[in-house]
């Protein structure tokens, strides 16, 4: 039940945004809603999230359920394949091999992982805070890619979730051509996933980016890893809505399957235990968030070597 409100706030928000749709019509007004519709979407990828840390219910198989409408019906991502890759990150934050979410891609995380960028790639490492926001415009269309290859992959194992996949894409462009011209349709999409990946990037982005990077070398305890690894965002009720509760990312990292509507009340136990530990506890405000985010894109790049640091790293 204490997930309800949200749920019925949700759905407003999805039936607000219908109804507007179709008053508009083929009107170029409608990019204004297609930004709204990724804002929507992201707000139904965090309850997606909670599903998937099996936070909604009590049972493991309702959450599931629930997860799948939500992520492949209402997102269009699979849940399957976003639960494994999270809970992946999960068990091992910023560890670099193990955390799908610190693989070397378009952005680099380490020195090493910039060294070895080509082409272009080396271009945008050299240049990682400056490409880093407008990247995240594509993040929308990576996350669908990503998934979508995994399921065809693993074939008739996902065929439910391929089929739900399905009715999205179909569903959602049968009603944006039966309302908007082809050119505006199309346009309608690119500002709607554009602005659902810049959203989740500038919430998930903080929670982790620029905290300490585990190498292997020295592989703290479980208590230590999760608190290390992540930084909690300041801010009232409105920051925490807007982030789905996942500002409270330190308590999260912690206990993944506590509802994030408790991650606050928890927070004054964990911060008084860390200082008990002697464990910094980071939390701050979410303009210094990113741009901590950002100084640290801007270090981690290719670096000429002279003989002296050649040597030292290869010692």
């Amino acid at each position: 039940m204490r997930y309800l409100p949200r749920l019925v706030v949700l759905a407003a928000m999805a039936v607000i945004g219908l109804a507007a749709l179709i008053e508009l019509g083929n009107s170029w007004w409608q990019l204004a809603l297609a930004a709204y519709a990724g804002v929507v979407a992201a707000q139904v990828g965090f309850l997606g999230h909670d599903a998937g840390h099996q936070q909604i219910f009590c049972s493991r198989r309702w959450n599931d359920r629930l997860g799948l409408v939500l992520s492949n019906l209402g997102v269009g991502l699979s849940y399957d394949w976003w639960v494994d890759k999270h809970n992946r990150h999960h068990r091992n934050p910023n560890e670099v091999g193990l955390d799908p979410d610190v693989e070397r891609n378009i952005l680099a995380w380490t020195e090493q992982q910039a060294r070895s960028q080509r082409g272009a790639l080396r271009f945008i490492a050299c240049h990682q805070a400056v490409f880093f926001f407008p990247l995240l415009l594509l993040e929308g269309w990576n996350l669908h890619v990503g998934s979508v290859r995994t399921l065809l992959a693993k074939g008739r194992r996902r065929r439910l979730e391929l089929t739900l996949l399905a009715i999205h894409a179909v569903g959602s462009l049968a009603l944006l051509f039966a309302v908007l011209s082809p050119l505006k349709a199309l346009a309608f999409v690119a500002v709607q996933q554009s602005t659902f990946g810049l959203y989740l990037g500038t919430v998930f982005a903080p929670n982790h980016k620029g905290m300490q990077i585990i190498d292997g070398t020295a592989r703290p305890d479980f208590f230590r890893r999760q608190v290390l690894t992540s930084r909690n965002i300041a801010g009232g009720r409105l920051l925490t809505a807007a982030f789905g509760g996942l500002n409270y990312q330190i308590e999260h990292h912690l206990f993944p399957s506590m509802p994030s509507r408790n991650l606050s009340r928890c927070r004054p136990l964990v911060r008084a235990f860390c200082a008990s530990q002697g464990v910094a506890y980071a939390e701050t405000s979410p303009v210094e968030s990113y741009e901590r985010v950002l100084r640290y894109l801007h270090d981690v790049r290719p670096r000429r070597e002279g003989p002296l640091r050649r040597a030292r790293r290869n010692q």
